[in-house]
């Protein structure tokens, strides 16, 4: 059977399914069975992408365009244009939403739909197929009441279930003005009817869902709404069953933590995003938190099995490096599994740019658009501090190293991991393919040859070998291979969050 339309776009990795395809199919109408929803990844060849695309002989194709995607997106739509004209090619998403004006793959497809699509797309879709043309090559979606959408949950197949991670949304918008950030464009939170949210989320625990990714700006904005889709979940928890909320790190009040406290391990992860602990960075950028109560929630949720993925940015205006080290150690010291150190980048439309003269800030014009110097960073910094984050994901995020990570810390955990690092990129040239095994032993040459206590290096090197599952011996950990039973009752399991980073961080530096 073959389609006149086809949604498509080119997700990450094949684990992240679409979320904006699925909805922009739900909202079809009478469409809807004349629609294909075409996922691939931004690995596989575009002519490969285009010859399935073409299986489905359509008349229509829309792509979602992100920051991650646009290059190879813009490739394979320049082929389909080459080998079949004819086709009506429709963008939209967040990349080509703003600043569109002299962006090459916008002049490269024939109908670009600024923000939310989901209405517009079908009314293009019923004019061209009707008419054989459009009224405009560039629409602009106004802002959607949420009570309008047809929810997109049904579309998830049974493979998804199994395989993927679902994307979910109890709200819309932001109601913060943080400067980096699209949503600070949002004029309100738009909130879906709860009732009907939680009863598809039912269907979805019923058909066998378990990986749930809320993509709500703040999940915990509206406290009564939060603590009743915990208690859904909490209520009709299993084994497996994982759930992701990116919440506002300073609002974690005594009903929430009541119910949070009664997960069990692994099951929750919250990302909260810190991005600066300096007061006067973050009265720059429009961001407001209140650090002292958000001290207390982390400390709080490091009691409890909640999984912490925490953010920093560099290269904010007005960050030093000292000032961003000190906030390092800062977010350190209170303990998140992990700390993800984000480089700014100046997404299209967003007000950061207001910053660009009075702070020196000089950007990168090809995507991701990462900041390259300030008027507090050097280039050389910054290219310091993007091998500082990629060889932090390496060791003190992968869950590799849980006993040998507080002796390269130390006291000082900024500047000890920032000479670390400086050593491993001087000794390997990489930041990528670095087999988990070649890290262990870039590990025991730096710490055998600065601690003070040699068999506290090798034993918690092997405890961290040995914890990972791992029988194999590295060499130069041969001298305390005999005390593997103390190694195996030290270890621990992981929990699930934090093994399937494990277990990815080990399949990508093979």
């Amino acid at each position: 059977m073959t389609h006149p339309i086809v949604l498509a776009t080119l997700n990450s990795k094949y684990i992240h399914a679409s979320f904006g395809l699925r909805y922009l199919k739900a909202n079809l109408g009478d469409l809807e069975s004349e629609c294909a929803l075409k996922e691939f990844t931004i690995q596989e060849r575009p002519v490969d992408i285009v010859e399935q695309i073409l299986a489905e002989q359509p008349k229509i194709v829309g792509f979602g365009v992100y920051i991650w995607n646009s290059t190879q997106t813009e490739a394979v739509i320049r082929i389909l244009k080459l080998v079949a004209p004819e086709i009506l090619i429709v963008i939209g998403g967040p990349e080509v939403s703003y600043e569109w004006e002299e962006q090459s793959i916008v002049e490269a497809a024939d109908v670009l739909i600024k923000g939310e699509g989901e209405v517009l797309f079908r009314e293009v879709c019923e004019d061209y197929l009707k008419r054989g043309e459009v009224s405009a090559s560039v629409f602009s979606a106004p802002v959607l009441e949420v009570d309008q959408l047809a929810s997109p949950y049904r579309l998830y197949s049974d493979e998804d279930l199994a395989n993927r991670v679902l994307y979910v949304e109890a709200s819309r918008g932001c109601p913060f003005k943080c400067e980096y950030c699209l949503s600070s464009l949002d004029k309100s939170v738009r909130a879906f009817d709860l009732d009907q949210f939680l009863a598809e989320m039912d269907q979805l625990l019923a058909r066998g869902a378990t990986q749930f990714k809320f993509v709500d700006r703040t999940f915990n904005l509206k406290i009564d709404t939060s603590q009743r889709i915990l208690s859904f979940f909490l209520e009709r928890w299993k084994p497996g069953i994982f759930v992701h909320f990116e919440m506002v790190p300073d609002r974690l009040p005594d009903q929430l933590r009541e119910v949070i406290a009664q997960f069990p391990e692994g099951v929750l992860q919250f990302e909260v995003g810190i991005q600066t602990f300096n007061p006067e960075v973050s009265k720059l950028i429009s961001r407001r938190q209140n650090l002292d109560r958000l001290e207390d929630n982390l400390n709080w949720l490091r009691s409890t099995g909640v999984h912490v993925h925490a953010d920093l940015i560099a290269g904010l205006p007005g960050e030093s490096l000292e000032s961003f080290g000190k906030g390092f150690e800062r977010l350190v010291a209170l303990g998140p599994q992990e700390v993800q150190v984000g480089i700014l980048k100046r997404l299209r439309g967003t007000p950061i740019s207001r910053h660009t003269e009075e702070f020196g800030m000089v950007y990168d014009s090809v995507i991701p658009y990462e900041i390259l110097k300030t008027s507090e960073l050097s280039f050389a910094d910054l290219q310091d501090i993007k091998r500082f984050a990629r060889y932090w994901d390496l060791v003190g995020n992968s869950g590799n190293f849980p006993n040998t990570l507080p002796l390269l810390l130390g006291e000082k955990p900024f500047e000890n991991f920032w000479t670390f690092a400086a050593w491993l990129w001087e000794t390997t040239g990489q930041t990528h393919k670095i087999a988990l095994k070649r890290l262990f032993e870039f590990l025991w040459d730096y710490l055998s040859e600065r601690h003070s206590d040699v068999d506290e290096v090798g034993l918690s090197l092997l405890r961290d070998w040995r914890g990972g599952g791992r029988r194999d011996m590295l060499n130069p950990l041969r001298p305390w291979d005999e005390q593997v039973d103390l190694v195996e009752k030290t270890r621990t399991e992981l929990p699930e969050r934090q093994s399937r980073h494990v277990r990815e961080e080990s399949r990508n530096s093979a």
